[in-house]
């Protein structure tokens, strides 16, 4: 199936970027012409891009904006304005903003820091769930100068790389729900990777990281666990050995390396990630969680029990990690407002080092980001998530950008 067919975030994104000229005023005040270089017009979208503007008057003043329209028609926007060098160049890299949606030397600071034009901004979604979702989606950017436009031209930021394969799992046909995506065929075997969300339930946008995973090379498979067809309508009582049915089929499809299968959980998902990894040594060999937990918490919403196996619940307090037969990877906002994840990570740790684990583990901790830390980078964030999750949306685009590469080098490293 193609990614087309999945339900999630939508967005169809223009940037204009490209070739123009502008009648301006002559001389010093005004740009006759402006010439945009992109280095990669069509990227996956967990790739850089460099955009330089070139062609203008030395020190002349532009205003670079980016735009995007979601799949309800509502129109976000990104703007900056730079000072040229004295060659008539701007490079979006190397050059901080005079001012704009962000105030920082970033080269991508147009894609992640668009906000809606209209309407309230901390309760706006930049990609609103369960639309249909086109495999590709564009960015607009403009070059503007002295109130005309200079120069224009359009990105394809693509979901997944050619020759990956998208499939819906169901309970009646598969035992477990998600969305199975896998390499190229003829793709090497590679680690693979069983990822899921928190108590949003669902896929959510776990199904997005899959993609780019697969696109990497590495089979994933974005499960979900509760809230969808077949399963619990909430987070209670979720079998463990639900989770190790989904690994089990995953290591069975094409490219997957059965003896490096990853767990990587978000949030609540970090709980059954570390559980498997305890209670399952010879399925799971690695750990990737986004702000996790150290212990087993209650169910949600309300009380009662959160996971369960062999039909007991699983007693809520820390989760020992004694067992684990490969490397951790937590990751963690240090300004998490939903709970306390540095302290949790670091409790990961201690334990891992108390245990005298022979398996690396690391534990990066992000300055002014908070619970939206993960998971890959350049998206436009919920305006209000900062407000509501901590840290700032700068805070999070900085650990998504640093905090990606990581995983992508933990899973590499893994088939070692």
């Amino acid at each position: 199936m193609s990614l087309r067919r999945l339900r999630g975030w939508a967005l169809v994104v223009a940037v204009v970027i490209g070739w123009g000229a502008a009648g301006c005023e002559s001389g010093a005040h005004g740009s006759s012409r402006a010439v945009i270089a992109v280095d990669t017009p069509t990227a996956l979208a967990d790739q850089v891009v460099h955009l330089k503007i070139g062609g203008l008057e030395p020190h002349d003043e532009i205003t670079v904006g980016s735009s995007a329209t979601t799949h309800d028609g509502k129109v976000w926007h990104g703007r900056a304005t730079f000072t040229a060098d004295d060659h008539g160049l701007v490079d979006l890299s190397t050059t901080r903003p005079v001012s704009g949606t962000y105030d920082t030397v970033d080269g991508m600071g147009l894609f992640w820091s668009m906000r809606p034009a209209t309407s309230v901004p901390n309760s706006e979604d930049f990609a609103p769930l369960y639309p249909e979702l086109s495999p590709s989606y564009t960015v607009k950017i403009t070059v503007t100068a002295h109130g005309r436009q200079l120069a224009s031209r359009t990105l394809t930021r693509e979901w997944e790389a050619e020759g990956v394969s998208a499939r819906t799992l169901t309970l009646a046909q598969d035992k477990v729900v998600g969305e199975m995506f896998l390499p190229r065929p003829g793709t090497p075997r590679h680690p693979t990777v069983l990822a899921f969300g928190g108590s949003e339930g669902g896929v959510s946008g776990m199904k997005f990281a899959a993609a780019l995973l697969a696109s990497h090379g590495y089979p994933t498979l974005a499960l979900g666990y509760f809230s969808m067809p077949g399963l619990p309508a909430r987070l209670h009582n979720i079998p463990l050995e639900y989770f190790a049915t989904a690994a089990r089929l995953l290591a069975d499809q094409p490219g997957a390396d059965p003896a490096h299968i990853i767990a990587m959980g978000y949030s609540r998902g970090s709980e059954p990630a570390l559980l498997l990894a305890e209670d399952y040594p010879d399925l799971i060999h690695g750990v990737v969680v986004y702000s996790p937990s150290s212990n087993v918490n209650p169910g949600y919403p309300g009380r009662g029990n959160a996971w369960t196996k062999d039909g007991q619940p699983i007693p809520q307090g820390g989760i020992p990690l004694d067992h684990l037969s490969g490397p951790l990877l937590a990751i963690a906002g240090a300004d998490d407002a939903l709970w306390p994840s540095p302290t949790y990570v670091e409790a990961i740790t201690d334990e891992l080092h108390a245990d005298h684990d022979r398996h690396p583990y690391q534990a990066p901790v992000y300055p002014n980001a908070g619970h939206g830390v993960g998971t890959f980078p350049f998206l436009a964030e919920t305006t209000g998530s900062a407000e509501s999750l901590g840290g700032s949306r700068a805070g999070n685009a900085v650990a998504k950008e640093h905090g990606w590469p990581k995983v992508l080098a933990f899973l590499a490293g893994t088939r070692k």
